[in-house]
């Protein structure tokens, strides 16, 4: 038999709905599996509905090409994509395993991507799974349905199912899981060693994944990287999934219908994907530009998340988060309007003012460059750091379970003219943004040739990947050639590590500025 006979039926794995194929092992032995179907398509009458099975196939299927993204505008201006395109026609996902042999039981991380659950595919070059795998880990990546497509309530299909409406974005992650729970052994993972880890909205829908029982047993480790479900409550942010009760996310839904001039699901499953895309960005079904609502559903969440979290009924596992330095200071920065000292106080009365002289105390602004730097962190700790920070307080206090914290400051340097998310860089500036360490976990610096990277990128990048992946295989991000990396816990003051060219871990500061942001709000 001769190897390349050897390497393709290596890539023939069976999994349960039939046989798939791969394109063959890269020259560092990765097997790559792209586009695999994980449920049916949720099309037609299965538009809003609960992911179904997934009808098996003869013969042997190809696995050598992305499935296509779930529907959506062009939102996100840093998002590039290897798919044909959208459809609603979606739920695929993608194996990189390193395995030689099913029998080698590798440790399982299962990537779930951001975008304000509004973008976002598996197909993204930063988030290609094949540098990591090569940790000695299986890399699982998946698309779920995004907008009003995925986060959708209705009574008629509240109803329909029996059990509530709403959030099939993240029962298709569910579905995805059990997918991974029952297969993964085929590409020499080990269903009982699964890591869930995601950014932003994907990190929204890992702290909603470890407060829902639908998952319950479907993961052993959760890292959530910038977001949470679990935190912010004192005043509201500029963007915040909210979560709703039943109720009142089904009454949002008659609205949106009732605004296309119709009252039944079936009149909206007959519009086309494109129509109801559309038309879904007016303000019957996004209340102020904020993200898609999360419903109290009594299936996938018979809480809401904070609750579960207080309560310790939350996925009782080890748990890594962290933030990055800069999440949203772009947008303070940037621009000819920079903070002054006079400008941030009308602001910060104007926009919080039931609040605002404990937040000026909090950043203060007795100057201009303390006015911009306050107002950076003010719009870093509203927009996903005190809620990120806030949910690791909760699984500290409930979660019986180890805790890691980090805050990524690696700074890149933003070019003049450069658009991010809809800010123009107007000089050149540097920062931890949102989303920058996504490149490091996965080892794809070299998904973005705009930017100077420099050795110490590289450096900091592997010893990215050795934590993320330690933590995987053994519930610590620890390892003999690393630097330390302590638990969070009161002991040493609440330990952050931070990731830089040298990774260092210190005391947790603005712990009083968490606090505030953590209390309940005024009634």
């Amino acid at each position: 038999m001769t190897s390349r006979a050897r390497a393709s039926e290596g890539d023939l794995v069976r999994v349960d709905s039939g046989l798939v194929q791969g394109a063959g092992a890269d020259a560092s032995g990765i097997r790559a599996f792209k586009g695999i179907p994980f449920a049916a398509p949720p099309v037609g009458p299965l538009r809003w509905k609960e992911p179904q099975p997934v009808v098996p196939w003869e013969g042997v299927r190809p696995a050598t090409a992305f499935g296509p993204r779930p529907m959506q505008n062009q939102i996100y201006s840093d998002m590039v994509f290897r798919d044909k395109g959208p459809s609603e026609d979606c739920l695929y996902l993608n194996v990189w395993t390193p395995a030689r042999a099913a029998t080698d039981r590798l440790p399982v991380m299962v990537w779930i991507y951001g975008g304000g659950l509004e973008a976002g595919a598996a197909s993204e070059p930063r988030q290609d799974g094949g540098v990591l795998a090569r940790r000695g880990v299986v890399v699982v990546s998946l698309n779920y349905r995004l907008g009003i497509f995925g986060f959708f309530s209705h009574p008629e299909l509240s109803a329909e199912s029996g059990h509530g409406s709403g959030n099939y974005g993240i029962l298709d992650q569910v579905a995805a899981l059990r997918w991974v729970k029952s297969n993964i052994a085929s590409f020499g993972g080990d269903p009982a060693n699964v890591t869930i880890f995601g950014e932003s909205a994907g990190s929204y829908s890992v702290s909603l994944l470890m407060a829902s029982p639908l998952s319950r047993g479907l993961f052993h480790k959760a890292i959530c990287q910038s977001g949470s479900m679990v935190g912010t409550l004192r005043v509201p942010t500029e963007r915040n999934t909210r979560v709703f009760d039943l109720k009142t996310a089904e009454g949002q839904g008659v609205g949106f219908a009732e605004s296309l001039g119709l009252n039944s699901i079936a009149g909206l499953r007959k519009l086309p994907a494109d129509t109801l895309l559309k038309a879904s960005h007016s303000r019957h079904y996004k209340e102020d530009g904020r993200d898609p609502p999360i419903a109290v559903d009594g299936y996938l969440l018979n809480k809401d998340p904070r609750s579960a979290f207080a309560e310790g009924s939350q996925a009782h596992v080890p748990f890594l988060s962290g933030w990055t330095a800069d999440e949203n200071r772009v947008y303070t920065v940037f621009g000819s309007n920079r903070p002054t000292a006079k400008s941030f106080a009308a602001s910060v009365r104007a926009r919080y003012p039931a609040y605002a002289e404990e937040l000026l105390r909090l950043y203060p602004a007795s100057t201009d460059q303390e006015a911009v730097r306050s107002a950076g962190d003010l719009a870093c700790d509203g927009f996903i750091v005190a809620s990120t920070r806030n949910g690791i307080g909760k699984h500290l206090e409930t979660g019986n379970s180890p805790v890691y914290a980090y805050q990524f400051d690696r700074a890149v340097t933003i070019a003049p003219g450069t658009v991010i998310n809809g800010a123009v860089a107007t000089s050149a500036d540097t920062g931890a943004r949102h989303a920058s360490e996504i490149p490091y976990v996965f080892g794809t610096l070299d998904s973005d040739a705009s930017v100077p990277w420099r050795p110490e990128d590289l450096r900091l990048s592997d010893m990215i990947q050795q934590y993320w992946t330690n933590f995987a295989k053994t519930g610590s991000p620890g390892g003999s050639d690393l630097p330390e990396w302590p638990k969070y816990r009161k002991e040493g003051n609440y330990p952050v590590m931070h990731l830089d060219v040298v990774p260092a871990p210190a005391p947790e500061a603005h712990r009083e500025r968490y606090a505030f942001w953590d209390t309940e709000p005024a009634r």
